[in-house]
């Protein structure tokens, strides 16, 4: 069982706060911006060859982001496991929009995987399907970010840099890279299937 009803835990904040970064659980829109300024680093420079997934993509901020910064890939899925996610997000992006349970069904493939803050509800075991899930779909790599530290909450997912390393090990990933320079209890990490 996920750690919290999804449906719940997002539905009460769009009610609350509308499209907007509260309104899918961000402390504030320069949290949600700083995290995907830290992913857009550790991604090609120019990401115009590139198909990109965004799984868990919400109201498809990421893909608005990349267009304000001139970084817009070839080509641009998004995917969740939530109906009004999925509406928000065609609406607002104009691109594809899958609804999908990550965790569970077979993942269009891409060359790069992202994930920004989706994980941050599951438990560690959906965490690991995931994870595996969007590696396995992708051709370079999978890079996402995640709650950081020892911490036991019961609504937040919380990763020590060891289990993410233990995850890497599991999955055969020839490079990884860890980022957790930019805010406290925050990591972002890149697994890439090449070691160059």
């Amino acid at each position: 069982m996920p750690r919290v009803d999804s449906q719940k835990f997002y539905s009460s904040a769009i009610d609350k706060y509308g499209i907007s970064a509260k309104g899918v659980n961000w402390h504030s829109k320069e949290s949600q911006q700083l995290r995907f300024d830290i992913l857009l680093e550790m991604l090609p420079g120019d990401l115009s060859p590139y198909r990109i997934a965004d799984a868990g993509c919400g109201f498809g901020d990421l893909y608005l982001y990349m267009q304000k910064k001139k970084r817009v890939p070839k080509e641009y899925i998004g995917i969740d496991s939530l109906p009004d996610m999925y509406s928000i997000a065609s609406e607002r992006t104009g691109c594809e929009i899958l609804i999908a349970d990550i965790c569970k069904e077979i993942l269009p493939p891409a060359d790069f995987y992202v994930c920004s803050g989706a994980m941050n509800v599951l438990e560690e075991f959906e965490t690991h399907l995931f994870v595996q899930n969007c590696f396995n779909a992708s051709r370079v790599g999978f890079l996402f970010n995640v709650l950081h530290g020892e911490k036991n909450s019961e609504t937040y997912n919380y990763l020590t840099t060891a289990q993410i390393e233990q995850m890497a090990v599991h999955l055969g990933v020839k490079k990884v890279i860890l980022r957790d320079d930019y805010m406290q209890d925050d990591i972002t990490v890149a697994f890439l299937k090449d070691s160059i």
